[in-house]
């Protein structure tokens, strides 16, 4: 299997597939070595069986159109963005008809996998070819993750509100900081803990699910949209 993106997620990979693979890693900013997983370049990472695209959403087109030549016949292609119609179409539209293809959001990060994967969420959208099942029954018998098969819209749709939403609070909460630590609620110390679940997470994710699904905009509106109407039902007293 060929990692391309050894970023925080793509070492998150590895973590768990090494046992079941493997692994060569392709990064253009190369990161500490990791056991058991070879630094290869561009062209050898593509050349593998199984093919994972790990780096922002982006990046993937310029990635998509590098890797092409060199996909053997049969590949399978899989992402982990965490917007799936652009991946999805930008890996249909660039990469070879010989080369199958199956768009993935896992929904979960290294913040909310540090006690394991086993019980979380992936999204499996099929895109091109038949293996789409194949690799569910893969995550869910071996891995243990609960698989949900969908389609790259149907993801977004729901994702806008799921991760827009968490995405976009917090980043008004990290703005607000220093917030209370001594007298708190149970309720505010789950928001507290959700916030620092994502805080970590790069810039570039951030703006991938706010600006790179086409649904987000929308929920974003209608948040504001509400809130202003609470605030000026609070304000008239």
């Amino acid at each position: 299997m060929g990692i391309i993106g050894f970023g925080a997620f793509g070492r998150l990979i590895a973590t768990h597939l090494g046992p079941h693979f493997g692994l060569c890693a392709y990064d253009p900013a190369p990161s500490a070595p990791m056991p058991g997983v070879a630094p290869v370049d561009l062209a050898t990472a593509a050349a593998c069986p199984i093919v994972i695209l790990a780096m922002p959403v982006g990046a993937m087109e310029e990635t998509v159109r590098a890797i092409g030549p060199h996909l053997r016949h049969g590949a399978l292609v899989v992402d982990v963005g965490s917007v799936k119609m652009l991946p999805a179409e930008i890996m249909r539209r660039g990469l070879p008809d010989h080369a199958d293809i199956v768009a993935t959001h896992p929904l979960f990060g290294p913040q909310s996998a540090r006690d394991g994967i086993r019980g979380l969420k992936i999204a499996i959208c099929p895109v091109r070819g038949r293996r789409a099942p194949r690799l569910a029954a893969f995550l869910r018998k071996v891995l243990g993750l609960d698989v949900i098969m969908t389609t790259p819209e149907a993801h977004d749709r729901e994702a806008a509100m799921v991760q827009g939403l968490t995405h976009l609070i917090a980043k008004v909460l990290v703005r607000m900081e220093p917030l209370p630590s001594r007298m708190t609620t149970r309720s505010f110390e789950l928001i507290h803990q959700a916030v620092g679940m994502v805080r970590g997470d790069a810039p570039e994710v951030f703006r991938a699910i706010e600006m790179s699904n086409p649904h987000s905009a929308g929920v974003r509106r209608r948040f504001f949209d509400l809130a202003s109407a609470l605030d000026a039902e609070l304000t008239e007293g």
